[in-house]
């Protein structure tokens, strides 16, 4: 082969690859303007959502976009903006190193946030309507709906490591049987670690007590209880800061998930204050009406502290009628299972509302109902 003709074949490669890189430029700069507008266009996604919403349900709309959709305004951005880079990509598809790349990062993303908005979705739905349609039936919501939470969240993680594997290629079926047999090998030479290991996760699960709270538990029936604050959960171990002595406590997971737990810090109650406001003076038959349907509409709601409704009855100078100032309690474990409760008395309000408009007697509630925190004490 002569040189000349080894000057033509690396000129035409150049060619080839001069054009390569052309083309490769365009679409990179076409995509990167692509992914730019879809940022822009992103921020709009809140409102054609509420645009659909509108067309699909004309009376409810504005109801369902305050209770449901509003709330998340920001994780439903950043979905419609995932998804339109997930359009994005068919651009530079014929790159399939780049493609690939670029598309596992951008799909699990979109997969997380979907999941993440169908999780807080369905969260929102059972605090507003699910409360209602479970109230009608006669049944206690309370604990019930963050057990169903719980469960739905867990279908809702599964599917979504599912349709991602799927989606990438990977074989879970493979993954998951090439993690039985190691984990069974790994079992016999680790097993006080998985031990350890599956006790953090537990705790995690259930939540018994989070850095920061005030526990009691016996990890000896013959000696005192121990007391003291969670410093911290980690992956062996919790770290417990004993009072008093101010020594800190290491104590594994394992341990910790057997025994009885009891949390100082979520013994607490709410105190909850409102005003009803009635149009005339009410006469005292009257009034042991009111106090009966208010009894009777408390206590039905689970959580509530039974016998410490009280009712009182008064009159304003500056105003004719008569005012009652209702004060009682809510127990609650945790911040979702006071807000829940908060949701429930929501209902037996509107519940009062009717049974005494019923009988004649008018009134009106005084905004806003006063929440305070009161610790139980030890």
């Amino acid at each position: 082969m002569d040189i000349e003709s080894i000057l033509n074949d690396f000129i035409r490669f150049d060619e080839e690859a001069q054009k390569f890189l052309v083309i490769l430029g365009l679409r990179l700069v076409i995509f990167l303007i692509l992914v730019i507008f879809s940022l822009l266009l992103g921020r709009y996604t809140l409102l054609l959502v509420r645009l659909i919403v509108k067309q699909l349900f004309p009376k409810k709309s504005i109801k369902i976009y305050e209770n449901l959709l509003d709330p998340l305004g920001h994780l439903i951005k950043l979905t419609g903006t995932l998804l339109l880079w997930n359009f994005c990509l068919k651009i530079i598809s014929s790159y399939q190193n780049l493609y690939q790349f670029l598309k596992f990062f951008i799909d699990l993303g979109l997969i997380v946030s979907i999941a993440w908005l169908v999780s807080r979705l369905f969260k929102q739905f059972v605090r507003i309507y699910g409360v209602v349609i479970i109230d009608k039936l006669g049944k206690s919501a309370d604990d019930f709906i963050l057990v169903a939470e719980t469960v739905f969240n867990v279908i809702i993680g599964f599917t979504a490591i599912v349709f991602f594997a799927q989606t990438n290629n990977v074989n879970l079926l493979a993954l998951i049987t090439g993690l039985g047999i190691s984990g069974i090998a790994l079992a016999f030479a680790a097993q006080r670690v998985l031990e350890q290991l599956l006790g953090t996760i537990v705790l995690y699960l259930d939540r018994p007590y989070v850095p920061g709270e005030y526990i009691r538990v016996n990890f000896n029936p013959h000696a005192e209880d121990i007391y003291g604050r969670v410093e911290s959960i980690g992956l062996r171990s919790t770290k417990i800061r004993l009072a008093a002595k101010n020594t800190l406590l290491i104590v594994p997971n394992s341990l910790m998930a057997t025994k009885d737990i009891e949390n100082i810090t979520r013994g607490k109650k709410v105190m909850v204050l409102l005003y009803l406001d009635f149009v005339r003076v009410l006469e005292k038959h009257q009034q042991s009406f009111v106090v009966k349907v208010i009894q009777e509409s408390t206590n039905a709601v689970f959580g509530i502290d039974p016998g410490s409704t009280e009712i009182n009855f008064f009159q304003i100078d500056e105003r004719p009628g008569s005012r009652a100032r209702i004060t009682f309690f809510i127990l609650g474990s945790s911040e979702d299972s006071t807000q829940l409760r908060k949701r429930l008395l929501e209902l037996a309000n509107t519940k009062i509302s009717q049974m005494l408009e019923k009988n004649g007697i008018r009134f009106s509630i005084s905004e806003p109902t006063i929440y305070v925190d009161s610790p139980i004490p030890i």
